[in-house]
């Protein structure tokens, strides 16, 4: 009877320490794989439909992550939708932070170097949604008289004046008084200036039918192409059949197809409204 209780209390001594062994080694396991944790995202809180987060996005408050409070990463990153890029005005708040995060936008090391108010006690900016949130909000450039503003296009995130060499080339000039818009996934230009209560302005197409001035306004990951079609100029966008060049902006070298009613629906285009 000693023995076999002898055994039993022996047999339970090996089974704890298997235990022991196995829940230490998974508890290695768990602190070895070391998974990333997700940032918390910063959004924009002015306006009543949309929000736009750092990462780039803009969505509606309800599609918003509860947890990370991040928008869902769809759609366009940075998108420009509603702004005129060489005005960097654009006629949304949120689109405005949106195409302002666009590195090729807005340069990191300029913005940070910038003071938040004219006081010289005031401190820099400490990161770009910082610039990007406040400068669409509050921008003293967009108003005429100091109680109205100068267009619709009123959310602007251009630089201060005394802050930026930027200089707009001879061609660039012909477009004053135009506002130049990206339009959406399939969008024509006769619709996209329309929803902005403006025409599309057909003979100056010919203007941003060029590849320098594609590049200022649109990411042009896939570099710029020639190509055929009424729905220049243009950009497609990147989840378009591999044969249509994700990415790559275009043009077209056949002048008269140039039209403000063209559109395709793998491309976003480029279109001059007044």
């Amino acid at each position: 009877m000693s023995k076999s209780k002898s055994w039993l209390s022996l047999s339970w001594v090996f089974v704890i320490q298997i235990l022991f062994q196995s829940s230490s080694t998974i508890a290695a396991t768990r602190k070895e794989i070391g998974f990333p944790e997700r940032r918390i995202c910063r959004t924009t809180v002015q306006g009543r439909y949309l929000l736009s987060d750092d990462n780039g996005y803009v969505c509606d408050a309800l599609s918003l992550d509860p947890q990370y409070r991040c928008c869902p990463e769809r759609g366009d990153k940075f998108s420009c939708h509603g702004c005129n890029v060489l005005s960097q005005c654009c006629n949304s708040y949120e689109f405005c932070v949106s195409c302002c995060l666009q590195p090729a936008q807005t340069q990191k090391e300029q913005v940070l170097k910038l003071k938040v108010a004219k006081p010289s006690t005031s401190g820099t900016y400490l990161s770009v949604f910082d610039f990007c949130a406040g400068r669409c909000g509050h921008n003293s450039d967009s108003v005429v008289h100091e109680n109205a503003y100068v267009s619709d296009f009123h959310h602007c995130f251009s630089l201060p004046s005394n802050s930026s060499g930027s200089t707009i080339s001879p061609v660039e000039a012909r477009l004053n008084g135009i506002n130049v818009v990206i339009g959406r996934q399939g969008e024509s230009c006769d619709s996209v200036c329309k929803s902005n209560g403006q025409s599309c302005v057909l003979n100056k197409l010919l203007i941003l039918n060029q590849c320098d001035i594609i590049q200022k306004y649109m990411s042009c990951k896939g570099a710029c192409l020639a190509s055929v079609g009424p729905d220049q100029p243009a950009e497609v966008v990147d989840d378009a059949p591999k044969n249509l060049n994700p990415g790559a902006c275009l043009y077209t070298r056949t002048q008269s197809m140039l039209s403000c009613d063209g559109s395709h629906r793998h491309t976003r285009r480029l279109c001059p409204c007044a």
